[in-house]
This record gives structure tokens, C-alpha cells and sequence, in this order.
């Protein structure tokens, strides 16, 4: 069991990611009516929008108990991700994924019970296609599963 200052930088991460992206989404939907989608660069645009459902809009269209389940799912996979950096809090890049993918869960979590949708404000497209918009939380689980994937072959390679 890993001891509270093992665990601290861990938890510092997930509140940052957290507050990171909670500001972000204040800002953005202060900035914009739901629906707006201003340019910034080369393929992406600044958007406002609401998904009630989880990535790329799954169970979006569900009769509005999605969003407990989401919320349950949210904060147990955040306690479990919590029980893992207290056994591995010194593994640095298994704990720094866990510590991304938990705060982007809790702050999509924040908006679910907040608002009763995940803001998203992030529109990447090519010509006329569009990835489905997404926010910083999304981004933080998304690199932190890429981070736990590259760990994991980093560890097979080491032991085969």
C-alpha cells in the first residue's frame, strides 16, 4: 500500500485536470450559445455542445437514465482507479495515466450531475467530415490510455 505522499502528486494531477477542465468549459459556454462554432485554426473550430450520452454520443438518445448510469460509472471507475495508485502510486507512468484518466472522468462526472450533459467544445474536422466534438476531460482519458497501453508493452518487453 502506497503512503499518502505517494499518492499526493497523483491526486495534485487528477484536481488539475479537473480544474483545467471545468474552467474551460465555464469559459467556453460564457463565450457561445449552444450550437455556435467559431474558427480558431486549420481544422478545428470552437463549438458548444451538449452530449448526454458518452463517447461519440453513445446512448445519447436514451430516455435520460444514461446519466446516472454515466455517473455511477464515473465515480467507480474513479475509486477503483484511486485503490490502483494506492498499490502502485510509484510506478510513474501507470500512476500518471490512472491520474489523467481519473480526472477527466470526474470532471465529465462534474458536468453530468451539474448541467445533465457533458459540455464539449472542441470541433477537429477534415473538409466536411467532423469528428464527434470533445473537451479536455475526454483528452486527459484518451492520452491516458494511450499512456497505459505504451506502459503495459514497455512492461512486456521488459519481462520477454
Amino acid at each position: 500500500m502506497a503512503s499518502k505522499s505517494t499518492l499526493t502528486p497523483w491526486l495534485m494531477l487528477s484536481s488539475l485536470v479537473i480544474l483545467l477542465d471545468q474552467l474551460t468549459k465555464i469559459l467556453v459556454a460564457r463565450l457561445l450559445q449552444h450550437g455556435d462554432s467559431v474558427p480558431i485554426i486549420n481544422h478545428f473550430n470552437l463549438v458548444l455542445a451538449y452530449n448526454k450520452g458518452a463517447a461519440f454520443s453513445f446512448l445519447a438518445q436514451s430516455s435520460g437514465w444514461q446519466k446516472y448510469f454515466f455517473i455511477a460509472l464515473g465515480v467507480a471507475a474513479s475509486l477503483f482507479m484511486l485503490y490502483l495508485l494506492s498499490r502502485h502510486g510509484g510506478q510513474k507512468i501507470f500512476a500518471f495515466a490512472l491520474a489523467l484518466i481519473m480526472g477527466g472522468a470526474l470532471g465529465n462526472v462534474i458536468d453530468r450531475i451539474w448541467h445533465g450533459h457533458v459540455i464539449d467544445f472542441v470541433d477537429f474536422f477534415i473538409g466536411s467530415w467532423h469528428f464527434p466534438a470533445f473537451n479536455l476531460a475526454d483528452s486527459a482519458i484518451t492520452l491516458g490510455a494511450v499512456l497505459l497501453v505504451l506502459d503495459e508493452l514497455r512492461r512486456v518487453r521488459r519481462t520477454g
